[in-house]
């Protein structure tokens, strides 16, 4: 199985000053918060270092004293410190949770408005499952470090800065221990971090095969099963499950290291200022003017355990930051992505009712270089008059239908409405005035009525009215709750008959002026409801503009222009009588495609 993880794979730095300069952007409309939210980081710094304080002072003040009856006084000070912290630290959380959410709701709405401003181009190179890991796991991970990482560092390093002056101003001699072991506990963080920096990569790696694996089994599971690959499949999952446990495993391993280490290191310190601090309790050492006493030195041992603290968290954020920045980048990427079909700087307007004339002039178009689809094709079709488009598979007919859309732009030559280029035409304005059926058509989770009207400005009679029209009204009223009958994913619930009827009904209720667009739209229904659909299609077809690309037979036979494509080329055009009398291309279509399927309708 062979799948790109090139973007998994590239984990960039675990801060980027660019990328992050971009974050801050989206930090810009909520810098209010963000300030408060900081002010109240210093306040949960302060707070957290004064109950270690209040310690000492009970111990040397209180309680060695034997004044325990007046001790109720440090020890309000000391819930009051802690309720104070715990109200900070809410605050603080919330509002920066609060921001974090609003930035990653900004985030999504800009991803998804560019990518509906995206030409059909970029769908067709990108796949579905990496646009919806932007919406999702990246912008996730974004969020997590809005809210959560940078937050926590923040917090940690201001806590570590007042820690190191406070143990300074209490005793240097006892704060220079304290920090001997520092190095050795940063030097431990960065070791971890490598570990995990190389066992998140191997997970997200595992991780991506995974689901790229359950994708395409679970959509191929009947292959699967009529084939009998259940085993073998079975197989292939388990050795990638493995990677994924081995990958896990090795981060588990770090992390059962890592602080274990740091505990280590901790224990050993306090060793230090228990051999060290004690000497000076006892011999009436004073440091800096101040007498070394038993409560300083407990407060000595707490200040020590929490300076070691943030050291840890910064260690176990560092995966945070790093999946933030990539994350980032691969959003960035996304957005920095111009769409390729592009709205003419001073658009011309196509009045509301058009003729519906229609002219390729020497048009050229390719998707990939140096792989022609269209060439040189020049034909007109007259407002109101029915085309059909012929071919074998490959020709270009649908590329036609997706021009006509400027769904793609052509590389030479013009596509003419009215004797307007449809590039110098907003596309929205385009499309406000065509129709369009597809071979597979493509419904929404939601009721039958909000699949027909996708508009809200369609009225209910409207929609009941175009259903009848194109004789979708008989088996929607069959439906329980009708027109309010819930549609599953992709109309899954209905059948393909069906699916395309509603289709059709939602073309009629789009009401196009003109043009109506039919991509193939009854090669995939049984024969009952091709006769629905055939006369929809009479209906439909009446006054419209209509470029029909079918290859049964009923679609084709009484229209009014029949144009013959052969690698992109124009080789023959004109009725299906006129055609089928110079015993031409489209003769040998007809042989080759259509004359068995006239016998069967003639018997």
């Amino acid at each position: 199985m062979s799948v790109d993880f090139h973007e998994d794979e590239a984990l960039g730095k675990a801060y980027d000053s660019r990328l992050m300069s971009r974050l801050m952007h989206y930090l810009a409309p909520y810098k209010g918060k963000v300030a408060v939210a900081f002010i109240l980081i210093l306040g949960v710094s302060v707070a957290d270092i004064v109950p270690p304080y209040l310690t000492k002072v009970a111990i040397d003040n209180y309680i060695i004293p034997g004044k325990l009856d007046a001790l109720w006084e440090v020890l309000a000070l000391y819930l009051i410190a802690l309720i104070a912290s715990f109200l900070l630290r809410y605050g603080q959380t919330y509002l920066m949770q609060w921001v974090g959410q609003k930035v990653m709701y900004d985030l999504r709405l800009e991803i998804f408005t560019h990518l509906q401003d995206q030409s059909l181009q970029y769908f067709d190179r990108t796949p579905v499952g990496k646009l919806m890991s932007r919406l999702t796991n990246d912008v996730d991970a974004l969020n997590e470090m809005l809210s959560q990482g940078f937050v926590t560092i923040l917090g940690d390093m201001s806590v570590l800065v007042f820690i190191v002056v406070l143990l300074f101003i209490l005793n240097w001699q006892l704060a220079l221990i304290t920090l001997l072991s520092m190095p050795l506990m940063v030097a431990i963080a960065f070791g971890f971090q490598k570990v995990m920096r190389t066992s998140y990569r191997a997970t997200r790696i595992s991780l991506g095969r995974i689901n790229a694996f359950l994708q395409e089994n679970i959509s191929g599971m009947t292959v699967e099963q009529l084939f009998n690959q259940e085993q073998r499949q079975f197989n292939k999952f388990n050795a990638l499950n493995k990677d994924y446990y081995r990958a896990n495993l090795q981060g588990g391993l770090a992390f059962a290291l890592f602080f274990p280490l740091v505990g280590l290191l901790t224990s050993g310190t306090t060793a230090l200022l228990v051999w060290f601090g004690s000497g000076q309790v006892l011999s009436g050492a004073i440091v800096g003017g101040q007498l070394v006493t038993i409560g300083l030195l407990v407060s000595f041992f707490q200040y020590t355990d929490r300076a070691f603290q943030p050291i840890r968290d910064i260690a176990e954020k560092y995966n945070t930051l790093q999946a933030a920045m990539a994350a980032s980048e691969r959003i960035f990427m996304l957005l920095d992505t111009p769409p390729v079909v592009v709205d003419s700087p001073n658009p011309k307007e196509l009045p509301g009712h058009i003729v519906g004339d229609i002219e390729f002039r020497h048009v050229n178009f390719q998707y990939v270089p140096d792989e022609p689809v269209l060439r040189d094709l020049s034909f007109t079709v007259e407002g109101g008059s029915s085309v059909a488009i012929v071919g074998a598979t490959g020709a270009g007919k649908t590329s036609i239908i997706s021009l006509l859309n400027r769904f793609y732009d052509i590389q030479s030559g013009q596509i003419l409405i009215d004797e307007v280029d449809i590039r110098e035409v907003r596309q929205t304005d385009l499309r406000e005035h065509i129709g369009m059926v597809l071979q597979d058509p493509v419904l929404f989770s939601g009721t039958i009525a909000d699949n027909i009207r996708l508009q809200s400005d369609i009225s209910m009679a409207q929609v009941q009215q175009a259903a009848e029209f194109v004789n979708a009204a008989h088996f929607i009223d069959r439906l329980p709750g009708g027109y309010d009958y819930e549609v599953k994913e992709r109309g899954a619930n209905l059948s393909v008959g069906q699916r395309q009827l509603l289709s059709f009904a939602r073309a009629l209720a789009h009401n196009p002026d003109v043009l109506l667009v039919l991509d193939e739209a009854t090669s995939s229904v049984d024969t009952e409801t091709e006769g629905l659909i055939q006369d929809a299609l009479d209906k439909l077809m009446h006054g419209r503009t209509s470029i029909i690309i079918a290859h049964r037979l009923s679609t084709i036979r009484n229209v009014d222009k029949i144009i013959v494509l052969h690698k992109g080329r124009l080789v023959e055009q004109g009725s299906h009588d006129e055609l089928l009398s110079h015993q031409g291309y489209y003769f040998r279509l007809y042989q080759l495609q259509y004359k068995e399927q006239e016998r069967a309708l003639a018997r």
